[in-house]
């Protein structure tokens, strides 16, 4: 029978438990933390980092490959867009104008749209703004002698699409309102008139950021060239 002096209270069984148990955790972390210092675990590590990098490259060049093609589908959503626009803008002459003037504004515009130099094309502009300056037709011959024109008669031109008919559509979703701008801006920076031009390319981009030219190439891209 063991006498008192070499029986241990209980308290003193669970203690040594508990520093037993955190003892052994602490040997397991040191193991750990020796592992991850080992040449093997950096060797390991080298080879992650080696792999995510190497990912990483691989993604920026998908990314790459991809972006055009991206591109590509947004601008043919924008063009389809555009088109829907001016079919819209079509559609409101019928409520001004009837079935006969329609035919004879689509007659007048072809004359110009043929020969604007003629004297023909002057008259058949000349009716045209004068007896049926609400046409979808009449803004677009207006634009298209902004662009054939020079010098004041140009200047005319394009002033006057802008300010009576930006509302007007080609068929192909030509906005008459931006492509003016655009056609005009680029006259003032040949002629060193950036703050003109430059007023002119910062309309398109935020009331026009859409607008597309006769290819169905955005207005935009043509801005960023020319910067």
């Amino acid at each position: 029978m063991k006498n008192k002096s070499q029986q241990k209270p209980s308290w003193w069984a669970a203690h040594q438990c508990r520093h037993s148990s955190s003892g052994a955790a602490y040997v397991i972390l040191l193991g750990l933390l020796f592992m991850a210092c080992s040449p093997s675990a950096q060797a390991d590590e080298s080879i992650l980092l080696q792999r995510i990098v190497a990912l990483e490259k691989r993604l920026a060049e998908l990314e790459g490959k991809l972006a055009p093609v991206l591109e590509e589908e947004r601008v043919k959503s924008i063009v389809a867009a555009q088109k829907a626009r001016a079919r819209e803008r079509m559609m409101i002459d019928p409520e001004f104008y009837s079935r006969l003037d329609l035919r004879l504004i689509e007659k007048l515009y072809q004359t110009i749209n043929n020969n604007w130099e003629s004297e023909d094309a002057q008259k058949s502009l000349q009716l045209l703004t004068q007896k049926y300056p609400r046409a979808n037709q009449t803004g677009c011959a207006v634009l298209y002698l902004g662009q054939m024109t020079k010098d004041s008669e140009q200047l005319n031109s394009l002033h006057q699409a802008i300010e009576q008919y930006g509302s007007s559509y080609y068929s192909n979703g030509v906005n008459v309102g931006a492509y003016a701008r655009l056609y005009l801006g680029m006259r003032y920076q040949n002629e060193g008139k950036e703050k003109e031009a430059r007023k002119l390319f910062d309309d398109i981009l935020t009331h026009f950021p859409d607008a597309i030219d006769h290819k169905g190439k955005l207005l935009s891209s043509h801005i960023k060239g020319l910067e």
